[in-house]
């Protein structure tokens, strides 16, 4: 089952499990749900009135895109204008998508390991914890980087004639 639905003026093609990116928006506890769902998919391809389907999400993160350079130009003018933008944005996982009594959902995805700050990976060590050994450093590394013995002499010139 997949539904379309309406975030930020754009159109998406969802279903459960997808990961989209819409424009940011405001999150409360982190769950997101979709107010325009312009059509949804069940067995026989019905379409959905406002108010009659819901499409429910979990926030994922919130960053922004890659860098889109914005060039001005005018020949002959001697104008040039050089701009970046990094739009904003939500990432939203789909897990629920109500529809004429039916409601199809995303799986559970397994619990994210934490990661560990400095000061409680330092107390672990201490503890005699199993953490992983970081690989030994270079104790020489200006030993392993040959140096340079003979100097690039450039090539003698041809006399003119």
């Amino acid at each position: 089952m997949y539904a379309v639905i309406r975030a930020g003026g754009k159109q998406y093609r969802v279903a459960p499990g997808d990961v989209i990116r819409v424009e940011r928006t405001q999150v409360a506890d982190g769950r997101v749900e979709f107010g325009e769902v312009l059509a949804v998919s069940a067995s026989d391809g019905q379409i959905a009135r406002p108010g009659e389907a819901r499409v429910v999400g979990q926030m994922v993160e919130q960053g922004r895109g890659d860098k889109v350079l914005v060039f001005h130009y005018k020949r002959k003018k001697q104008y040039k204008k050089l701009r970046g933008h990094r739009q904003p944005f939500t990432a939203v996982r789909i897990t629920e998508i109500a529809f004429d009594g039916q409601s199809f959902t995303a799986p559970e995805l397994p619990p994210r390991p934490e990661k560990k700050t400095k000061p409680q990976a330092a107390e672990d060590e201490a503890a005699g914890g199993e953490t992983e050994a970081a690989p030994p450093k270079a104790a020489a590394h200006k030993k392993s980087v040959p140096k340079k013995t003979a100097h690039r002499v450039a090539p003698k010139r041809k006399p003119k004639k």
